[in-house]
């Protein structure tokens, strides 16, 4: 038998980052940033036998259409005694989501267009400035994130993505952009920071992929 309770906010808050990331992993990308601007209601479920669910609403907010938020109920699985399974996920969003069509293929035509690769550190940096051109590297950046938080979260964690440290652009074969990000990951519940490495794949057409993330050594 399930039991139920209405949980402190502090596991609440816990599980909307796996959440958001998830929802950024899938629907974020260099002309779209999700963020969270409130918890508005949570509550746990304790599966005999399988974990922890958590059902959330959360209102998030695209940056770039600042004046609607977007409500988004999930629903938050923790796997009972593994300290290796990613939460379960889903989500719905309770709009569309405006379209970044045009800048996406502006954005892609743009690194497309560029001789060099492009190569950048320290967004944002010590004072919390990011030069305009960098912003959809952030985004992207929050996009590709939002896969590593989901997959390494568990129920005593609170991921957050701190600062890029360093990107790189690598020239593919193929048709998707690659960038290869140094971020610093910031876990809320130890306070550790910790440096972890991420390739980010992108199409306008295909979303975004995270074929490859490895957490570092470093910092504590």
């Amino acid at each position: 038998r399930a039991m139920e309770e209405a949980p402190s906010p502090v596991p609440v808050s816990r599980a909307a980052a796996p959440a958001l990331g998830f929802v950024r992993s899938r629907r974020a990308g260099p002309a779209r940033a999700l963020e969270l601007r409130a918890v508005r209601r949570g509550r746990r479920e304790d599966i005999d036998g399988v974990g922890h669910k958590y059902y959330l609403e959360l209102e998030l907010e695209d940056v770039l259409d600042k004046d609607s938020p977007v409500s988004c109920t999930a629903e938050v699985l923790y796997h009972l005694g593994s300290k290796s399974t990613a939460p379960d996920v889903q989500f719905t969003l309770q709009r569309e989501l405006q379209s970044t069509e045009e800048a996406d293929n502006l954005f892609y035509s743009w690194i497309r267009s560029l001789e060099k690769e492009l190569v950048a550190q320290n967004i944002p940096d010590s004072q919390g400035h990011v030069p305009p051109e960098l912003e959809p590297l952030r985004r992207l950046a929050w996009a590709g994130v939002g896969f590593v938080v989901w997959q390494n979260s568990r129920e005593n964690t609170h991921l957050h993505l701190a600062q890029i440290q360093q990107v790189k652009q690598v020239k593919r074969s193929d048709e998707f952009l690659q960038f290869d990000y140094v971020v610093l990951l910031h876990e809320m519940v130890s306070q550790e920071i910790i440096p972890w490495e991420v390739t980010v794949l992108w199409h306008p057409q295909k979303g975004v992929q995270v074929p490859w993330n490895s957490r570092q050594p470093g910092h504590s």
